[in-house]
């Protein structure tokens, strides 16, 4: 039974190694509740085949970032592989604030901004481990979308990100995808219900204990 009344919205964060299955688990997540919906990153790197723009991604160019930055639009930015990435401001904060929660596939050092935001508080994150480094690089070769030097940088890249894992609330190692599917949505239930996030569960125990 939920409370009656507005819940405030959520901020959820994805972080994982490339390989890991955070893209995959981020599709499974949207597809299966309702709830959710993706934050939509800005980035200056070019559209890959089948993206679009406005629902993959906001493409723009340096300069435009560039005023978006300078102008605070973003709740975090990043680069990364030599492209950047940022979260616009206004969708999300509109977003908790209608009691929606927002997904994020984003790194560690967006995470860490997003904490160290106005919405720090609304931050659940969650980090994906893969089961060892040697299923990581297997499944970085099998995704045949790199080049050798790319997934090289990709694994030495992966040891710094893993490197952070102690600054997220959970962590979850991806080894079985339906398994990891359904701690990541039980996490999502648990934080959904949390005391701060139940606008009317003041008035609701107030009302029971008047026998209303």
């Amino acid at each position: 039974m939920s409370i009656p009344g507005a819940r405030r919205g959520l901020m959820l964060v994805l972080s994982s190694p490339s390989g890991a299955g955070k893209t995959t688990m981020t599709k499974r997540l949207l597809a299966t509740d309702p709830q959710i919906s993706l934050s939509v990153s800005a980035t200056t790197r070019k559209p890959r085949v089948g993206e679009i723009d406005g629902q993959d991604y906001q493409f723009v160019d340096q300069d435009h970032f560039d005023r978006m930055v300078q102008t605070g639009q973003f709740l975090e930015w990043a680069t990364v592989f030599g492209n950047r990435y940022g979260t616009p401001r206004g969708p999300v904060e509109q977003a908790l604030t209608e009691g929606r929660d927002i997904l994020f596939d984003i790194d560690w050092q967006g995470t860490q901004q997003l904490r160290q935001s106005q919405s720090g508080g609304d931050l659940v994150s969650i980090f994906l481990l893969p089961p060892s480094l040697e299923e990581l690089e297997s499944r970085l070769k099998q995704r045949a979308s790199d080049s050798a030097d790319v997934i090289t940088q990709r694994m030495s890249r992966a040891a710094d990100e893993i490197s952070h894992w102690a600054e997220y609330d959970y962590i979850l190692v991806n080894d079985d995808p339906g398994q990891c599917l359904h701690e990541i949505r039980s996490i999502l239930t648990t934080e959904r219900l949390r005391r701060e996030r139940q606008r009317g569960l003041a008035g609701f125990v107030r009302d029971l204990l008047a026998g209303e």
